[in-house]
């Protein structure tokens, strides 16, 4: 018997078994869901991770006064790192030019940048904004440091003595009317030109001798911190630890304990949460392949059944020539049927659960196009989701649901293989 009518056999007894296929089609289609949905929203939660980790910048580590920073790091709704609040756990400002004269005679690092950070009033068409942050900078190195992008104009440059550059949410939404390059704005009294406008953000930046005689907040020597820009991020914890290990020595610190200052790797933040991320997805996924067990045991049960159903008619099968591997191959391909349905339902219901979880649970969507780890994919943004659904996972889960479907009814194909023709056609 060729292959073709093996299958269509098969699909006559999935037609013709509605209830009873559906049924068990329900109970697969259920795992696979859940272990799409979970896998998917993994996925996206991993990419909205690296994308933020991203904007800080893998190789720019932060050294800062205090071993804690008071507002710490937040990757939701937190400060970005160059609008954060200058205070820590030690009040007292204690990073200095020396400190970057020891940071430039260690290996790997590129380039280093000191900054102040304070808040100042900020005016412009008449409106007044309070308190805006006001970061002063290095302009030299600040371009080279910084992972922000110019949206319009330029960076800071040599001879921009009272020069600003601004962040674009401030630029559009602050003072009900868009500000533009080359337009004059009141800073803590005193007249700024707007020479760039970065792609986010809510600060002001210039350069930092201006700052330090403009805010008052901000002392005449010390840095509120200081941004080490590396060569090769694969040597960041080493360069964490001479970093670590020169400044101890230079400020006579002898315990780890009595540590003033604290360095920041993105780096090592990164792979902690991808790690807790992956401990978290695993767990998850074991608990849905629960529901992928009770759809097997399903699928055995429908298979069995059917085999009993079908007993006489295999007996006449086989009384006109159809031979062993005929009758497995049938029952076989009427198992993997039920799984492929499964499959692509849960497919397409995992993908609608997880990008509603999302949509419910506030998480922003994803813009890029990029799929998760392993190679291309689509994401799923129907009603504003952020979950990444890989072409492997699409594939993987339907292909999986089928070796779930057939291996389930092996067995019970096998024994129909095996029955005995006169036996089978005694059978009532």
């Amino acid at each position: 018997m060729r292959l073709s009518k093996s299958f269509e056999l098969a699909l006559n007894i999935f037609i013709h078994s509605k209830l009873r296929s559906w049924l068990t089609i329900i109970g697969i289609i259920v795992g696979i869901a859940a272990v799409v949905s979970i896998i998917s929203m993994s996925l996206g939660a991993q990419q909205q991770l690296e994308e933020r980790l991203g904007s800080i910048g893998a190789d720019i580590l932060t050294i800062s006064p205090g071993m804690q920073r008071a507002s710490g790091m937040g990757f939701g709704g937190g400060p970005r790192p160059d609008e954060m609040s200058s205070s820590s756990s030690i009040e007292s400002k204690n990073l200095t030019e020396k400190d970057i004269v020891v940071l430039n005679g260690i290996q790997n690092v590129k380039s280093v940048m000191g900054s102040v950070s304070g808040r100042g009033d900020v005016s412009y068409s008449g409106k007044t904004l309070k308190d805006t942050t006001v970061n002063g900078v290095d302009i030299k190195t600040w371009e080279d440091i910084t992972t922000d992008k110019i949206s319009s104009g330029r960076f800071l440059k040599s001879g921009d003595i009272y020069s600003v550059v601004i962040g674009k949410n401030l630029a559009e939404s602050s003072f009900g009317k868009e500000i533009t390059i080359n337009t004059k704005i009141i800073i803590e009294g005193k007249s700024f030109n707007i020479v760039g406008i970065l792609n986010e953000g809510r600060s002001v930046y210039m350069p930092i001798e201006v700052a330090r005689t403009l805010l008052e907040d901000v002392g005449e020597e010390e840095f509120d911190s200081i941004s080490v820009k590396i060569e090769n991020v694969n040597l960041a914890n080493d360069t964490v630890n001479d970093i670590t290990k020169k400044l101890m020595l230079s400020r006579g610190i002898l315990e780890s304990k009595s540590k003033d200052f604290s360095v920041t790797n993105p780096a090592a933040m990164q792979e902690t949460m991808e790690e807790t991320m992956g401990t978290m997805t695993l767990f998850l996924g074991a608990i849905a392949a629960i529901s992928l067990v009770v759809g097997a045991i399903g699928i055995a049960n429908t298979m069995f059944t059917s085999v009993l159903e079908k007993t006489k008619e295999i007996g006449i099968m086989k009384a006109i020539g159809t031979q062993n591997k005929d009758i497995l191959a049938m029952f076989l391909l009427n198992s993997g049927l039920i799984g492929l349905v499964g499959g692509v339902g849960g497919v397409v219901v995992g993908m609608i659960s997880s990008t509603a979880i999302n949509t419910f649970a506030g998480i922003g969507t994803s813009s890029s196009s990029r799929g998760g780890p392993g190679g291309g994919g689509i994401i799923s943004m129907m009603g504003g989701g952020s979950s990444v659904v890989s072409f492997q996972l699409i594939f993987g889960a339907i292909f999986f649901a089928v070796m779930i479907g057939m291996s389930s009814g092996a067995i019970p194909a096998y024994r129909a293989s095996r029955l005995n023709p006169v036996d089978a056609l005694r059978y009532e």
